[in-house]
Order: structure tokens, then C-alpha cells, then sequence
């Protein structure tokens, strides 16, 4: 198939999965902006609030690899209707709950849901689709699933006001049936039977072909996502302590999606030319100069703003990485497997680090954090020189 077809072929399920992915971390987020109508509600602090969403990423990587095989048997298509289906029944039990228990519940099927349905199978499929030419529309989608803040808190303030958070959960799970669910359902291709034998043969046999690499880009993809996922939750409080007024830091901190949306872009445009690992030492590098560039700021707005752009640019990015550097080394199966298997250590670093940094930064510092973020970086930099030299002769030749 010429380049023109290929690309005809993967846009309508690129539109299906942009839209649904939007919608369904959009719907997912909702504590960020009603924690405290929650916390008020069922009688539990806030921490407590955001302890369902450290659920929800522990048990989303509890499951990936569970999935895999199902992914790899079956195809990404209907595990993804399963978990829109299950992402709906979570956000009810979660509008539903009156204790701890039942709404830890909750998050708990969303969370299994989530492994289901978000962005690891809409890889998986577009893997599917193109095989190794799904970057570039990885990072489309990432691009746009990106502005589920942008979209999704702003409706949540205003569906908040008028129905509450109860009902604005339930609205978000009506949502999933009448909108995503049908998406996935006609709008997402099947797998032929053909491809199904290929790629489960596939799974068999490569099994244990790429142990070392896998646990490499384990490595880089992890130490990475220590700090950004981190960070996504800091930010605000680390500008504070970096010398910001509160107005300053929540208005800084704000512009930072927009820095790491246009990050994503450039991903697309440079996808010919750069492979994932290229792009991966490239945004590494410039992760460890911004986080270089905050700890000598001591107060400095230029110097914050300056971090602020180079971080965003570089989270941005690693953003898209996370899922193109397998590319380079897994097609088809073993890249659903890989990927599958990725989401473990990815999910559970995700919900780790946000409190691993804020307890440092209260017990020893903002310094102590950047100290320890900035040895993350260091190691994931080398972590990727050492991938680079294990691609394949012909990724070598395309990006060298």
C-alpha cells in the first residue's frame, strides 16, 4: 500500500480514537477541580480524594499485563468496548459512593477499565494498523488527547455548579455509552482472522527475544516518567517554593500545557526524520538542562519562565516517546506485548512519584527534589545512549 493509502486507512480510526481518548481522560480527571465538594461530601480529607486516583493508576498497571495476551489474541478493538463499557460502570459506582470503601471501588474498576481503554490499547491499534509507521500518528493522538484539561475541567466546573459532582460523574458516564462506546464499536476497524494467527504466532515466538532491550526502555521510559508524572502534580507548590508569588506559580503553571501541547506538534513534523530513541536522548538532555536552569534560578522569573518552556517542550515530547520508542524495536504482536508489559512500571511510577516528591519537598526542600530529579534524568540519558546502540541496522540508517 502506497503512503497516501496507508494514511487514508488509519485516519478515520486516528478521528475515533482522538475523540474517545479525549473523553475518556477527560471523564477520569474530574477530581482535579471538585475534590473539595467530594471531600465535603463523603467526609474524607482531600488527600484521601486523591488516593482514588493513585488506585486507579496502580490497578490500570496491575492489569496490563494480564491483557497482553488478549490484546495480542484478539486485537485491541474489543478489549478497548469491554473497557469503555467498565469505565461507565466505574464512574457510577464512584457518583454512587457514600464511604471509603465503596468509593475506592470505584477507582478500582476504573481503573481496570482504564488499562482496558486508554492510551496503551489506542497504540496498540494503531500498531495494528501501520506497524511501525503508527508514530506519527501516535503523536497525533497524543496531541490531542493532551488537551483533556483544557476541554474537560472548565465542563466539569460548570456541570459541577448546576448537577454537582454525583451527577457530573454520572453525565460523564452516560457519555462513555452514548458517544465512545458507539465510536470504538462502528468506528474502529476489525482484525482479520489472518493477522490474529500471525501476530499470536508472533507472541509465542518472540517471547523472550528482546529481554535486555525491553528492560532498558523500561528503564529510560520509567526514570523519565518519575519526573514528569511527578511534576505534574508539584508544579505549582515547586514554583512557590522557587520564589513565585501563588498568582505568578498558578499562572506559569498553567501555561505549561500549552508548551507541552506544541511539543507533541513538533513530534509529528520531525517523526521522518527522528526516531523514538532519537527523540527520547533529545528531550532528556533538554529535561536536564531546565531542571540545571531551576536550580540556579533563585527567584528569577526569566529564569522560571525559561525552565517552564524547556520543561514543557521536553515532557511534551517524552510524552510521545514513551510509546514510539518501542516502535523501533517491536512490530505488531511484540509491540502489544511490550507496550502491554510497559504499563506496569509506567502506572505504578505514575502513582508513586507525586507523593514521593511532595514528602521530600516538605521534609528536606525544593533543592532535594531537583537534586533527585535531575540524577532521573542523568540516568535516563544514558539509559538511551544505550538503546541507540542496539536498534536495528535499518532504524540506524534512517536517523543517523
Amino acid at each position: 500500500m502506497n503512503k497516501s493509502g496507508s494514511e487514508r486507512v488509519i485516519l478515520l480510526p486516528l478521528i475515533v480514537l482522538s475523540i474517545a481518548q479525549l473523553i475518556g481522560w477527560g471523564a477520569v480527571s474530574f477530581p482535579a477541580v471538585v475534590s473539595r465538594d467530594m471531600a465535603a461530601d463523603l467526609k474524607i480529607d482531600i488527600s484521601t480524594v486523591f488516593a482514588g486516583t493513585t488506585v486507579f493508576y496502580v490497578t490500570m498497571g496491575a492489569c496490563a499485563p494480564f491483557l497482553s495476551r488478549l490484546f495480542t489474541s484478539i486485537g485491541a478493538r474489543p478489549v478497548m468496548i469491554a473497557g469503555t463499557i467498565m469505565s461507565a460502570f466505574g464512574l457510577t459506582l464512584v457518583s454512587l459512593s457514600h464511604s471509603p470503601i465503596s468509593y475506592f471501588l470505584g477507582w478500582l474498576v476504573l481503573g481496570a477499565a482504564g488499562s482496558a481503554s486508554l492510551t496503551t490499547p489506542a497504540h496498540i491499534l494503531l500498531n495494528e494498523i501501520a506497524g511501525r509507521k503508527a508514530a506519527r500518528a501516535i503523536g497525533g493522538l497524543a496531541l490531542v488527547s493532551g488537551l483533556f484539561g483544557t476541554v474537560f475541567w472548565p465542563l466539569t466546573s460548570f456541570l459541577s455548579q448546576d448537577i454537582g459532582w454525583r451527577g457530573t460523574c454520572q453525565a460523564y458516564a452516560a457519555v462513555m455509552i452514548v458517544v465512545c462506546l458507539p465510536l470504538y464499536v462502528f468506528g474502529l476497524p476489525r482484525r482479520n482472522k489472518a493477522a490474529v494467527e500471525i501476530t499470536a504466532a508472533t507472541y509465542r515466538r518472540s517471547a523472550k527475544a528482546h529481554d535486555r532491550t525491553f528492560y532498558l526502555i523500561v528503564a529510560a521510559i520509567a526514570l523519565n516518567a518519575f519526573i514528569t508524572f511527578g511534576f505534574s502534580s508539584i508544579m505549582i507548590e515547586l514554583l512557590k517554593a522557587e520564589g513565585l508569588n501563588p498568582a505568578q506559580a498558578l499562572a506559569y503553571g498553567s501555561a505549561l500545557g500549552i508548551v507541552q501541547i506544541f511539543a507533541r506538534g513538533l513530534n509529528i513534523v520531525g517523526e521522518k526524520r527522528w526516531d523514538g530513541v532519537t527523540i527520547g536522548v533529545a528531550s532528556s538532555a533538554i529535561l536536564c538542562l531546565s531542571l540545571i536552569i531551576l536550580q540556579v534560578a533563585q527567584g528569577s522569573a526569566t529564569a522560571i519562565a525559561i525552565f517552564l518552556v524547556l520543561y514543557g517542550v521536553s515532557s511534551g515530547a517524552l510524552a510521545v516517546a514513551r510509546s514510539t520508542i518501542p516502535l523501533v524495536f517491536y512490530d505488531k504482536g511484540e509491540f502489544a506485548k511490550a507496550l502491554s508489559r510497559i504499563a506496569l512500571p509506567l502506572n505504578w511510577i505514575s502513582a508513586i512519584s507525586p507523593p514521593v516528591l511532595i514528602s521530600l519537598m516538605t521534609s528536606l526542600g525544593s533543592r532535594a527534589v531537583l537534586m533527585l530529579c535531575l540524577l532521573c534524568s542523568c540516568s535516563a540519558i544514558l539509559v538511551l545512549l544505550l538503546l541507540r546502540s542496539r536498534r536495528p541496522m535499518s532504524e540506524a540508517a534512517v536517523t543517523s
